[in-house]
């Protein structure tokens, strides 16, 4: 599990307008990214600590395991998590 105020990238979408975070991301170096599901440019993008993303939302901590790697994604804050290999992501050398 990650420490509480570990930095993770959000967008401005979720932490200043409230929308649901609908896609996580467990990057393959170990960063995390918690997004609304809506395309994200550079400009929106905001680093929190991930105490501030588990206050908006608690579902968050059914994730804590998510593997490096891999993605979750719902369709609304009232579905379950669905998880999947992200296949963006290659272990070739």
């Amino acid at each position: 599990l990650d420490p509480q105020n570990v930095a993770v990238f959000t967008t401005g979408k979720v932490v200043s307008e409230n929308h649901p975070i609908l896609y996580v991301c467990h990057d393959d170096d170990g960063a995390w990214q918690f997004h609304t599901g809506m395309d994200v440019n550079e400009g929106d993008a905001k680093i929190v600590a991930l105490r501030e993303i588990v206050r908006r939302d608690l579902s968050i901590l059914d994730l804590a395991d998510l593997p490096i790697g891999w993605i979750a994604t719902r369709k609304s804050q009232n579905d379950d998590w669905q998880r999947f290999k992200d296949l963006r992501i290659t272990t070739d050398p």
